[in-house]
């Protein structure tokens, strides 16, 4: 066992993140936080993608709250999310990807009740400012995008209220830490009734 684990450690210290080694995409998503762990594989499954493409992206360095966004866009306009990456690793703004693939504001209108917290006030507010005609009129900014891309996917992804997700950024959250909590909640959650099933119920009280 020790020394099949040799060789492979030594692959990862030699050429991740530049390089394949053997069963790379299994080591992928194998080392590091769990946090980061659980957001990858949760943004995989949402986006229905596969492994490879996710350590694709991840290799090239953009942030991992960006990672939502480009598969977000690779899957609205039926591309690549390498495609997409290559863009905003040339220096675009996501404003201008968007409008590059021909889309505008509305394709990132998540919707919520009430009078949404920081940093998303603002944003909703561009919004509420017009009629849904209008929208296409609408520019938003880099971390506007990033803020409701990744509300959508973790609120969409783990059916979670979208109003829960904004109280957590507004508290200062990072997406990667928002889907870690959200997560545990929702297994927490399952658990509690998967408990609390009538046949369990009799089971325990024996």
């Amino acid at each position: 066992m020790r020394a099949m684990l040799i060789p492979a450690i030594i692959c990862l210290v030699i050429f991740w993140p530049s390089s394949d080694c053997s069963a790379d995409v299994d080591v992928g998503l194998s080392i590091g936080d769990d946090g980061l762990k659980s957001f990858y594989l949760a943004i995989g499954d949402h986006y229905r993608a596969p492994e490879k493409e996710i350590i694709i992206v991840r290799r090239s360095k953009i942030p991992e709250e960006e990672m939502p966004v480009v598969f977000f866009l690779a899957r609205k306009v039926d591309v690549s999310p390498e495609v997409v990456l290559k863009m905003r690793l040339l220096g675009k703004s996501w404003w201008h990807i968007t409008t590059h693939f021909g889309l505008n504001a509305g394709i990132y209108y998540v919707p919520v009740k009430g009078n949404p917290l920081p940093p998303y006030g603002k944003a909703y507010g561009h919004y509420k400012n017009k009629k849904k005609s209008q929208w296409g009129k609408i520019v938003l900014s880099d971390v506007d995008i990033i803020n409701f891309v990744n509300l959508r996917f973790i609120s969409e992804h783990w059916g979670y209220e979208p109003e829960e997700v904004i109280k957590m950024r507004a508290r200062g959250g990072n997406f990667v830490s928002i889907n870690a909590r959200v997560k545990h909640k929702k297994e927490k959650a399952e658990k509690y009734a998967d408990d609390e099933k009538p046949g369990k119920s009799i089971a325990k009280k024996k």
